[in-house]
This record gives structure tokens, sequence and C-alpha cells, in this order.
């Protein structure tokens, strides 16, 4: 049987980085992954939940950012739990065994300072916030 996952997408938004109570690293993140066409409900991307623990969870946290370009590899998991009203819920997402950084340090860098209200090209400032990212 063959379980295997590889995706390329932008992150939705910062990874969260936890520690088990064992110390494990733990980094959940979401990223959103282009179809290549529309679906009837116009939505052209999934957002697929993700995670990946120990050196690769802090490598994530501390270097990638929402928006970043990251590649994955890894196995879709199923899990669920009883929730405190007593309902069963399931969770679907992606284990990754690695994650690829696809943008240098310097695009990430350049990034996070438009993001942070850069300049245009012709050196005026410009006013975007996080809501008007697509992503």
């Amino acid at each position: 049987m063959i379980n295997a996952v590889t995706l390329v997408g932008r992150l939705t938004k910062d990874p969260e980085l936890k520690y088990s109570q064992s110390g494990t690293a733990i980094c959940n993140f979401t990223i959103a992954v282009n179809r290549g066409f529309k679906s009837q409900d116009g939505q052209d991307a999934d957002f697929i939940n993700s995670v990946i623990f120990k050196g690769g969870a802090e490598s994530l946290a501390n270097y990638q950012r929402k928006g970043n370009l990251i590649g994955l590899t890894g196995r879709i998991q199923t899990r669920n739990y009883e929730n405190k009203e007593g309902r069963r819920v399931y969770i679907t997402e992606v284990v990754a065994d690695s994650v690829q950084f696809l943008e240098s340090k310097k695009s990430n860098n350049k990034q996070a300072s438009d993001q942070r209200g850069g300049q245009s090209n012709n050196g005026d400032p410009i006013d975007i916030s996080d809501d008007d990212l697509p992503f």
C-alpha cells in the first residue's frame, strides 16, 4: 500500500510551534495549493492542514512566514478524538517527513519588508494589509 504526498504551496499564516509534554517540537501549518482550475464554487486553491515534528518543526517555525513558498513530502493521516460536547471529531492532515524552503532568503526578506509596508517600484510607500493578500 502507498500513502505518499508531495505538495508545493504557500503558507496561509505563520507556522505554529508547540512542544509536547516529552519536549518534542510540533509545528502545525496550512498551505494553499493551486488547483489549476476553478471549481463550481469559484475556489481555485485547496488549503491543506499539515504538521511536522522535531527539527523540521523548529526550522519551519523559525525561518518561514505567511506567504512563503514551500514544498513538502509526507503522508496523509486521519485521527479522531472526543470533544468537550462528547462528539467525535475527525481530522485529516498531511504529516510531513520533510519540508523544503523554495524561496531564497533574499526573497523572504523582501517579502517580509513588503508585508510590513515596503516600497513600490517607484519608491512610494504602499499601503497593504494582510487581509488584502490572496493567501
